[in-house]
């Protein structure tokens, strides 16, 4: 399903800083906007409506793309991507930090295995009074992601780069599970216990080391989940009940109310000093976000009405608004790919044979036609491998390769592993377009001679929770679904496709949902996260990719290039797709006419 792609303009937003690290001239910067755009306005509330709730407000574990637009809003990280329509968004610039470490400017050192991080001044909590962020308090961000509790499913990023980020997991960990998970348990552990790779040399400078030279360490930093977390976050468990009650906002915006799944609400924050934020002008007032499990329809009638700005957590499409070209090809999202859980009682999940087989009976063109019809705006193909295309690791498919879709075969290999007729769970969520996804692989399994059971979730928040949890695949559950994997980050990101979804699990919150390990694939992994060369790792991803698949640890289905043009009321202005945050708008660029 295509749709036309048309330049509307280059930079739409501020520039990161100048090239000593010092703030850039943001009443200059701030008029570089896309053409046709009009001047900014200052004012009004930005209002969000649709489905979805999300999934966590606590920085350390959220994982849904439109909760990291907002979390952008109230949290900041060293660094960040700014909000431009062009290459440019792909690339970190400093956020909290005041330049980003190299060797030329003393921040890179030993071989790559240090890096020293200056922080901006003038960055307050909204505190009473404001309290300026500090290095400790990037430190506590950063082991907070450690709690098992947490489920952060980054982790292995950070386990695999800083020095002793592993150990730390591993001895909160014993932790909790000697002890209890209370805050209190959880915040004595991150007192009295350091991260070696992490030194606090003042308020203001924050050393990191290294395991390894990683040439992605500041994409890495980039994440939302390196967010910096104040002292007030030790009265609760990461990831547990009561954050809303004490989040504190370092951004532009603050928390004023929040009920889960319900209804959610932003007003400034009086403690920002705008002198110190360079890539959020914080045109609006103030963001409210009306969730309601309501079908895509009733969005567009919402928005197109102007009773409300922006969908939220739908793809209601703009059929007229015109895409930044440059976006339209940063890079593919894997979505979906077949996932099998073979941590189960559904043992033969577990052999590679009935993995294949079943891959085999899926019609990935059927899934192409049926995104065709739905016209959500995306352009979508075949997936023959894990890594999509524009991404740092893809490679064209094998000679030969097929789009499956022969339900005859599949049954044939299915006698052939004596397992011809076997029963097996769906798992799928009632939203659009992965139901109707769900119900055409469903009846290709049914035509193989599988005796399919459908488990009906009614929203993203509910089924990525059972994903995440262990204890769920375990008992049975689920045996297959069709999840979906946008990378982390575009660019330089060659682990953002591999390490997550086939690492070996390290427990709740894992993206490696299913449970998969093969201690071959653990290798390849840490050769490729090792290997300083750019083209070299490449193939080394490549090589992971391709093991991955011979072994069917997953079926790729289909991969789409993940642009969608949300709509948008006719008062919103500005309103430029984020790469890594899936491309939803960035609120904090955006500004309201009457």
């Amino acid at each position: 399903m295509t749709s036309s792609t048309t330049t509307t303009g280059t930079t739409a937003g501020t520039p990161a800083g100048t090239t000593d690290g010092t703030p850039a001239d943001t009443t200059a910067a701030l008029r570089l906007v896309l053409p046709g755009e009009g001047e900014p306005r200052r004012g009004g509330i930005l209002r969000y409506f649709g489905p979805g709730g999300m999934d966590h407000i606590d920085p350390a574990c959220a994982s849904y793309a439109f909760s990291h637009q907002i979390l952008r809003l109230f949290t900041r990280q060293l660094f960040t991507y700014p909000t431009t329509a062009d290459e440019d968004a792909l690339t970190p610039v400093p956020d909290l930090a005041v330049a980003v470490p190299t060797p030329d400017n003393g921040g890179v050192v030993e071989g790559g295995l240090v890096h020293r991080v200056e922080l901006r001044p003038g960055v307050f909590w909204d505190t009473e009074p404001p309290r300026e962020v500090t290095a400790a308090d990037l430190v506590r961000g950063l082991k907070r992601l450690a709690c098992p509790v947490t489920g952060t499913g980054a982790l292995g990023y950070f386990t695999s780069t800083v020095r002793g980020m592993a150990e730390f997991a591993e001895g909160y960990r014993a932790a909790i599970e000697r002890d209890g998970a209370t805050p209190e348990t959880a915040a004595r552990y991150q007192n009295t216990h350091e991260i070696s790779g992490l030194r606090v040399l003042d308020d203001r400078r924050l050393e990191i080391g290294l395991v390894r030279p990683a040439n992605d360490i500041v994409n890495i930093l980039a994440t939302l989940y390196a967010s910096p977390a104040p002292v007030e976050y030790d009265a609760v468990v990461p990831g547990g009940p009561g954050f809303a009650d004490v989040v504190r906002s370092c951004g532009p915006y603050r928390l004023t109310g929040y009920r889960h799944g319900e209804h959610l609400s932003m007003r400034r924050n009086p403690a920002w000093n705008p002198a110190s934020d360079p890539l959020r002008p914080a045109w609006i007032d103030g963001i409210e976000v009306r969730m309601a499990r309501v079908e895509d329809e009733v969005v567009r009638d919402e928005v197109e009405s102007g009773r409300a700005d922006l969908s939220w957590g739908a793809p209601v499409i703009s059929h007229d608004r015109p895409s930044p070209d440059a976006d339209r090809h940063v890079g593919y999202a894997l979505n979906p790919y077949l996932l099998f859980n073979v941590r189960g009682p559904r043992q033969e999940l577990r052999d590679p044979a009935v993995r294949r087989a079943l891959g085999t009976a899926v019609d990935k063109a059927a899934l192409v036609g049926l995104m065709d019809r739905m016209d959500l705006g995306t352009v979508t193909q075949t997936a023959h491998c894990v890594i999509p295309p524009g991404n740092v690791g893809y490679r064209p498919a094998p000679p030969g390769t097929t789009d499956g879709g022969d339900p005859e075969l599949a049954r044939k290999m299915l006698r052939a592993a004596g397992c011809e007729g076997m029963r097996l769970r769906v798992l799928y969520r009632v939203e659009t377009p992965h139901d109707d996804i769900a119900f055409s692989y469903a009846d290709d399994l049914r035509a193989a001679g599988v005796d399919v059971e459908m488990i009906r979730i009614l929203h993203a928040d509910e089924y990525y929770r059972i994903l995440q949890d262990p204890e769920r695949a375990l008992a049975g559950d689920w045996d297959v679904t069709a999840a979906a994997w946008t990378p982390d980050w575009f660019g330089n990101n060659g682990r953002t496709c591999m390490q997550p979804l086939f690492e070996s699990p390290s427990g709740a919150g894992s993206c490696n949902y299913g449970g998969y390990s093969d201690p071959a694939v653990d290798a390849l992994i840490a050769e490729a996260l090792a290997e300083p060369d750019p083209e070299r790792a490449g193939d080394l991803w490549h090589a992971v990719d391709r093991a991955v698949c011979e072994a069917a640890a997953v079926v790729p289905l289909l991969v789409c290039e993940p642009t969608i043009l949300h709509v948008t009321s006719p008062r919103v202005r500005n309103a430029i797709p984020m790469p890594h945050v899936d491309r939803w708008y960035d609120a904090a660029n955006l500004w309201l006419v009457d």
